[in-house]
């Protein structure tokens, strides 16, 4: 018997969030040596600690403490990018990403993103998995936007 379609998407969806939950385990990591390191070390281990959680139980995104966490968290990155987009916007005079506060910009905006898109994803489950019919467009959403953010971050660090 032929396996249903889309029953390889709820495994691509956790390792979709293995994979992002290394990258933000990683992004913590490399902050050691940055002036407010405890700060961004923070930012970057709350989304890790999280998206791995998605990995290993995909059903805990209706959670009400993850959620919570997750809502939160979200909530007060969305108002830092606000400041700092305001205050690069005054004062930067090349490209964003040559300031110190434009790389902390994208790095707010990849932990807006993939945590706003685990709680949406959260809308596609019922009370076993994933409903079929969405998971296949949302998961390829996410493991391209999951390649993407690692890519991009590869890019700006060997310049």
């Amino acid at each position: 018997m032929a396996p249903a379609a889309g029953s390889w998407a709820p495994g691509l969806w956790r390792a979709c969030n293995w994979l992002m939950g290394a990258f933000f385990a990683l992004a913590a990591y490399v902050q050691v040596n940055d002036p407010d390191a405890e700060l961004w070390m923070v930012v970057y281990t709350i989304p890790a600690v999280l998206t791995l959680l998605v990995g290993l139980n995909p059903l805990v995104t209706g959670n009400f403490i993850w959620k919570s966490v997750s809502a939160i968290h979200i909530f007060f990155c969305i108002v830092w990018t606000v400041g700092l987009a305001y205050n690069l916007s005054l004062h930067t005079k090349q490209s964003i990403l040559h300031e110190e506060e434009g790389r902390e910009l994208l790095g707010l905006v990849i932990i807006t993103a993939w945590m706003s898109l685990c709680q949406t994803a959260s809308n596609f489950q019922n009370n076993e998995f994933f409903l079929p019919r969405h998971l296949p467009k949302v998961t390829r959403t996410q493991l391209v936007e999951g390649f993407s953010w690692l890519l991009l971050w590869q890019l700006l660090s060997s310049h």
